[in-house]
């Protein structure tokens, strides 16, 4: 996996390269128009405020006041015009609102539908529209939120979006925010195809199907024609705009653009031209000359995104460069994560000039605003080209519905009365006191049978059973327990505690019904909150994504490993809820958070060097744990930087253990299971031959060594080329000793060069290819402890020498921990010699604290 770096050329020289090939595109394009246009079956195109009717993008928008179809409900509303011929048809009038408003739609097909919407806040309007703060919400989704063209860079703003319509009508209202105003100048409501948008797709980190994204609002925040020009409705069927990418290149010369006529695309059964139009597969970019010795570099485009969205990327290809099949051979990485591996188009299409497309499911980068998307010569292959002919990148609505903040509609909607007259809330109002009455006593009859039923009977709960594994033991309600407000069920095996079972409403008391502003953070299962259970102890609530299939294995994996599992090092699981089809955790809180956010990413202070050892020592003791402490070993399958806690002590403790495996037999090497982990991570052993074990934990502890050294993520694809994969990088520069040129600036000068030399060659041998090479968690923790004690040294002693990877023998060794019955030596050469006899006597004092080791 190569990238290519930031060696970036002058641009303007790069501009008039890419200037033929464009010129070109555009020729094309004005030859050959797209395919025959697709007819919707509704196709509102609404002019706001206009007196009549305006043709723009050759498709004609009726005035709001003039269309049949359409109700406006606004009880104080103005019209603004231009005069001015300055603006685009469709900008030079506006529907101005002074109090909530909305558009009424009938619609004949249910399904996707394009919402579409135009504002410029009108200069001689009689409001000043460039400080109006409003909200446009639908009946389910919120599509902006205060927004005001004060922190808008632009005069004209378009937004796009896709809505589910599930009823015969669509309602599009707005809100002035702030005593102000709101305003619009056109409307777009537009039947979509409903093969267009999925309703899956693949999620990545871990890889694995994303459902239900038919249920949710999507918005188009890029939509790109790589390598060619600006394409808008003119040139596509379903009136998308499509943009040049060059400005989202992250070096301008790692590309090329290529062209061929769009009557050479030859779309399949699947791909129509609603899927994107031929003048969108008929240009791409391809590698370019970018100045630099290795040709296996990527093309990576940089996006701006916000952090708190999930998006649904599709990516376009078609081979319009090969002369031959199977020439083209690539990878696609979104982010750190790699999306395609070693993919062959003529393969999967059987032909050159076939449109294919993938639709994926992804975050912003770690710790950052930014989503990057990059192409690469597949190096196993021996083939040095990729392309990219088109991407479209779109938000994903949150779990309130909205894609603009965090409120939901009924937040932004203020309630309105509903009854018509007195007569009417006076009946109302007796027959809902009546109804009131009547649901009270039923509801107290049946609370006094099920309190009955409960002590005779076992109840069935919707998330049941959950064998331990293998076990035939099923979750039974053991008991009741009195609550503040009601009762509560405490959840256990009959031979095993899984933990307290918290009833849904006390999960909502304890996080302030999922307040954003108690989120710690985001992950794979669901989304991690702060909360404080009434006795005052503080949680973190791990709330599952119900969208999301891993979810699921994730909620039973994390209890029946949690469950069996009790040490120092490893974060401690509370309770559960699975209550009204809900999956949430609830686990001790760590108050100093991730490994990672102390590394980089953040402006918390830096830790030093003792305290990351302590660190990746108590990480390698939960390890070890979990390697040994059990009856069978438990592979976590999943250990990086994000996945060690620390809590307000700065003690670390594994966690996340949704992917975790139980290791192999006793008559068995290793374990064969699907690859799951996080790229960077991964083990390279494990990725190709899809055997687990526990060196695979081993590799990937190497890498969060190297991150607490390096202080950056395991892969960056905008670093050069050579520094992408912290392990290959690093690895470069340990063989060269000379490790210290790529450490944390804040640790030059401040460590032990013995204690940065055993913490280099410990990395070094957790990070060796194979895992026979590799050293076991108790080898790697017992060097850690070694590296510390050299930190801890006075600096007059010497140095270790070059063999001292195997640790010095006559030295007594108790129990590291309760389940540690021995601590076994890194295999390596000879442990005999005259040096290591001396180096025996030199070092005598580090090993003081080893015969009664003290807990970090």
């Amino acid at each position: 996996m190569k990238f290519l770096g930031s060696e970036i050329l002058d641009r303007a020289k790069m501009k008039a390269v890419k200037l033929v090939p464009l010129v070109l595109a555009i020729i094309l394009f004005m030859g050959h128009g797209s395919c025959a246009s697709f007819t919707p079956v509704d196709n509102y195109l609404i002019a706001c405020g206009s007196s009549k009717n305006v043709t723009f993008q050759d498709r004609t928008f009726v005035s709001d006041s003039e269309h049949s179809s359409l109700v406006l409900r606004s009880g104080n509303s103005s019209v603004a015009s231009s005069n001015s011929t300055t603006p685009p048809p469709i900008y030079q009038s506006a529907r101005v609102f002074l109090g909530m408003a909305s558009y009424k739609f009938e619609i004949k097909q249910k399904g996707r539908h394009w919402v579409r919407l135009y504002f410029y806040p009108l200069p001689k309007s009689g409001e000043n529209l460039t400080s109006a703060s409003m909200s446009v919400v639908t009946d389910n989704f919120v599509l902006l939120n205060n927004f005001t063209f004060n922190k808008y860079n632009g005069s004209y703003m378009f937004k796009e979006y896709a809505i589910n319509v599930t009823s015969d009508t669509l309602t599009l209202t707005f809100v002035p925010s702030n005593n102000s105003v709101a305003f619009i100048n056109a409307i777009e409501v537009v039947s979509i195809p409903h093969e267009v948008l999925p309703d899956q797709a693949l999620a990545l980190n871990p890889s694995t199907p994303f459902n239900g994204l038919s249920e949710l609002a999507l918005e188009t925040v890029y939509r790109l024609n790589m390598g060619g020009p600006l394409l808008t409705a003119q040139n596509d069927t379903l009136g998308r705009v499509w943009e040049n990418d060059v400005k989202y290149l992250h070096v301008n010369s790692s590309a090329e653009s290529v062209s061929v006529s769009p009557a050479n695309i030859m779309y399949p059964a699947a791909i129509t031209p609603e899927t994107a139009p031929n003048l969108v597969y008929a240009t791409a970019e391809t590698m370019g000359d970018a100045n630099v010795p290795n040709d296996n570099f990527n093309i990576t485009w940089v996006f701006s995104v916000d952090p708190n969205f999930m998006y649904f990327v599709r990516v376009h290809f078609c081979d319009i460069v090969s002369k031959s099949l199977n020439n083209l051979v690539f990878n696609l990485f979104i982010n750190d994560d790699i999306a395609l591996g070693s993919l062959d188009l003529s393969s999967l299409t059987g032909e050159l000039g076939v449109p294919y497309y993938k639709d994926f499911v992804s975050n912003s980068s770690a710790n950052s605003h930014t989503l990057t998307v990059s192409v690469g010569p597949d190096t196993m292959a021996d083939l040095t080209d990729a392309i990219m002919n088109g991407l479209e990148i779109m938000r994903i609505s949150n779990e309130v519905g909205s894609l603009n903040g965090h409120l939901s509609v009924k937040s932004l909607l203020p309630s309105s009365p509903t009854k018509k007259s007195n007569i009417g809330i006076i009946i109302g109002s007796i027959v809902g006191a009546a109804a009131a009455v009547v649901l009270v006593l039923i509801g107290l009859c049946y609370c006094c049978l099920v309190a009955r039923k409960s002590k005779t009977t076992q109840q069935e709960r919707p998330w049941l059973p959950l064998p331990l594994y293998g076990n035939s033991q099923t979750m039974t309600k053991m008991s009741t327990t009195s609550q503040k407000s009601g009762t509560a069920s405490c959840i256990s095996l009959t031979s095993t505690n899984l933990g307290r079972f918290f009833m849904f409403q006390e999960i909502l008391d304890a996080t302030n019904k999922f307040d954003e502003n108690l989120l710690l953070g985001v992950g794979g299962f669901g989304r991690v909150y702060k909360g404080t259970l009434e006795d005052g102890t503080k949680v973190a609530v791990k709330r599952g994504n119900p969208r999301s299939e891993q979810g699921v294995a994730e909620f039973r994996t994390e209890i029946e490993m949690l469950s069996k599992l009790r040490h120092r090092h490893l974060v401690s699981l509370i309770g559960y809820c699975d209550e009204r089809s809900e999956m949430i955790l609830v686990y001790e809180y760590m108050a100093n958070g991730p490994l990672r956010s102390h590394l980089y990413g953040t402006d918390l202070p830096p830790v030093s060097w003792k305290q990351r050892l302590e660190i990746c020592i108590g990480a390698a003791r939960g390890l070890h744990y979990l390697h040994t402490g059990a009856a069978q070993s438990i592979i976590h399958r999943d250990v990086k930087t994000t996945n060690i806690l620390l809590d307000e002590n700065f003690v670390a403790k594994v966690a996340d253990f949704g992917l975790s495996k139980t290791g192999p037999a006793l008559d068995q090497t290793h374990v064969s299971t699907a690859v799951k982990g996080s790229f960077g991570y991964l083990d390279p052993e494990y990725f190709r031959r899809q055997q687990l074990t526990e060196k695979s934990d081993v590799y990937s502890f190497g890498v969060v060594l190297m991150e607490v050294l390096c202080t950056r993520p395991a892969l960056n694809p905008v670093l050069p080329r050579d520094q992408v994969n912290i392990a290959e990088w690093g690895m470069s520069w340990q063989k060269k000793g000379m490790l210290d040129q790529i450490m944390d600036p804040n640790l030059v000068g401040n460590v032990n060069p013995a204690s940065l030399k055993k913490f280099g060659e410990t990395a070094e041998k957790c990070l060796a290819e194979y895992g026979v090479d590799r050293p076991s968690m108790g080898d790697v923790l017992w060097n850690l402890e070694y590296a510390l004690q050299l930190e801890e040294t006075s600096s007059a002693l010497n140095e270790p020498e070059d063999n001292s990877t195997n640790h010095i023998p006559g030295i007594p060794l108790t129990p590291l921990e309760p389940f540690d019955n021995s601590v076994s030596m890194v295999d390596g050469g000879n442990s005999g010699t005259e040096d290591d006899d001396a180096e025996d006597a030199a070092t005598s004092a580090v090993f003081s604290q080893l015969v009664n080791p003290r807990g970090r």
